[in-house]
């Protein structure tokens, strides 16, 4: 595989975009049709990271379509904001891997690393108030804990000094729909989070 580009953590948003687009640093790039950047106001209050692209974010090169996207959509809408809002409207939204895994399996913690100093840079350059963590993958790479999304949730983190407020992938909660309201708490308290900052 080829390696990644040098000088991710000073490039601007088109040297980024176009450094994803031509990343080769590991075997997913062989498979992916599109890379999945990221979508949104790049100067927004929330970020929301979520972890891999599937099949429809794939095909699209935009992150969180489908079902599980509109049901982000709408979660985002309930507190004011939506991914074509601007400021503190606004929420820019990305994923953990840029390019979608064969067949929708877990990261692999290779594809994980490579891809890390893309959302990190993405993060210093959005300068969000709050990142919302959703689901594991996006969990466990920006908090680097294996805890378990329940014990990690009610609670504020920091991922280079921004809160993170930690929830439910969309997808999960369209198998799970009793924890909606588990998610709606994590979505409060990122408000509350933003409101105190």
């Amino acid at each position: 595989m080829g390696l990644r580009p040098v000088g991710i953590d000073t490039m601007d948003w088109p040297a980024l975009q176009a450094a994803v687009a031509g990343c080769e640093a590991c075997s997913l790039c062989r498979s992916r049709k599109n890379t999945v950047f990221g979508v949104g106001d790049t100067q927004a209050d929330w970020m929301v990271i979520g972890e891999a692209p599937g099949e429809n974010e794939d095909l699209q090169g935009e992150p969180f379509v489908g079902a599980a996207g509109q049901l982000l959509d709408n979660m985002l809408r309930a507190v004011g904001r939506s991914r074509s809002g601007s400021g503190e409207q606004g929420a820019y939204i990305a994923n953990v891997l840029k390019c979608r895994p064969p067949a929708n399996r877990n990261p692999q913690p290779q594809e994980v690393a490579q891809c890390e100093p893309y959302l990190a840079r993405q993060v210093a350059l959005v300068q969000p108030k709050v990142i919302i963590a959703m689901g594991r993958f996006a969990v466990q790479s920006l908090l680097q804990t294996s805890e378990p999304i329940g014990r990690l949730r009610g609670q504020v983190h920091r991922y280079q000094g921004v809160p993170v407020i930690v929830t439910y992938h969309p997808a999960y909660l369209l198998r799970t729909p009793g924890d909606k309201g588990k998610a709606w708490a994590d979505l409060c308290l990122a408000m509350e989070t933003v409101a105190a900052e």
